[in-house]
């Protein structure tokens, strides 16, 4: 991967004179099935590297238990996200917390991985006067984008814009239970400086959890939020029946789009970003083959039922990002007038939302 990375120096925290070693203290905010895998990571890394206060906090949106106590407290003292990561053990060094204040306080590190139709308030209250501490780094491990007429946003750069402070993205081919038993993966790490490239490197990169930085945060984002769009095709696939002969076609044609939206609309990006990384092609398999996207867009076909049905059968609550993603960015295209440079991604909108014949996804790609 060397020629495909960007170049950094491994993190070591250095002292000036006889002062103390600077300290980075991790902050997640999320705690989701996602966002407790991170969680985990961070917090196994900080209490064995140097330059790192070993307690990793991560927001929890609070909420009874019924039977149990409050969702804090069972975390806290069983050491076990019961509602969204199940039988995996969690570091005693990663506590939950409630209050979003609290979680932030002191942070140097914030990790951001709420689902994004809730970023909005929490950047709400970060921005607040005294919420975060000065010099403070963010990364996004949020899928989806902001859409505006006919403008669109990362979601590092809304964070940068509101918050201050430099943003990177995170995003590869991660199933948030097979990273948390540590099964061996990769992911990639869009940063805006080999400063950042450092530090993330030294959160989350691990034996089992390899982490190559690039620096090109919008091409990370972007293939993020559009791989979920594909994957609904995918399970449109799947759920019509088809073999593997369709659904690489439709993969083939989705990296296509993705690639070429990204190229189109964030000039600045990188197409190696597409065919290189664990971001690109690997995280657009593994989606499409093994996501919660996948899964309720063939149940999307086979029960007839709706997308806000399925969320809440089959992912207890928690939202399906291509869904908004596939919502959002026809809009977007539509605003351009450039619906038809994007025939599958237009596609996928018209049978999730429009009742066109799922069959008709084929037709002119």
């Amino acid at each position: 991967m060397a020629p495909y990375v960007t170049e950094f120096d491994l993190y070591e925290p250095q002292s000036a004179d006889d002062r103390e070693l600077p300290i980075q203290k991790i902050a997640v905010v999320g705690s989701g099935s996602w966002g407790t895998a991170l969680a985990r990571i961070a917090a196994l890394n900080a209490a064995e590297k140097k330059g790192f206060d070993h307690e990793v906090r991560m927001w929890v949106r609070e909420r009874e238990i019924p039977g149990q106590g409050l969702l804090t407290d069972v975390i806290n003292s069983t050491h076990v996200n019961h509602r969204y990561l199940p039988d995996v053990p969690l570091p005693h060094n990663l506590v939950a917390v409630s209050e979003l204040a609290d979680v932030v306080k002191d942070a140097t590190l914030i990790v951001l991985v709420v689902p994004h139709q809730f970023l909005t308030p929490v950047l709400e209250e970060l921005s607040k006067p005294g919420v975060l501490t000065t010099g403070a780094r963010a990364i996004s491990a949020i899928k989806g984008v902001e859409v505006a007429g006919a403008e669109i946003y990362t979601f590092p750069w809304l964070i940068e814009k509101k918050l201050g402070i430099p943003c990177s993205a995170l995003g590869g081919a991660n199933i948030a239970m097979e990273v948390a038993q540590s099964e061996f993966c990769e992911t990639t790490i869009g940063v805006p400086s080999k400063d950042d490239a450092a530090l993330w490197h030294a959160v989350f990169d691990s034996p089992m959890f390899r982490v190559h930085p690039i620096e090109d945060v919008a091409g990370v984002s972007l293939s993020g939020a559009l791989k979920n769009v594909v994957a609904l095709a995918a399970g449109f696939v799947d759920g019509m029946g088809y073999g593997g002969n369709t659904k690489a076609a439709i993969l083939r044609i989705g990296l296509l789009e993705m690639a070429a939206f990204t190229k189109e609309f964030f000039p600045s990006s990188s197409s190696l970003t597409f065919s290189h990384h664990s971001a690109g092609v690997a995280d657009l398999i593994t989606t499409s083959f093994g996501g919660r996207n996948r899964k309720c867009a063939e149940a999307f076909i086979k029960t007839g039922k709706t997308f806000a049905q399925l969320e809440h059968e089959l992912l207890k609550g928690q939202k399906l990002q291509g869904v908004a993603t596939a919502e959002e960015t026809y809009q977007f295209l539509h605003a351009r007038g450039r619906t038809e440079g994007y025939p599958l991604f237009t596609k996928v909108y018209k049978i999730s939302f429009e009742g066109m014949d799922p069959k008709s996804l084929f037709d002119d790609l």
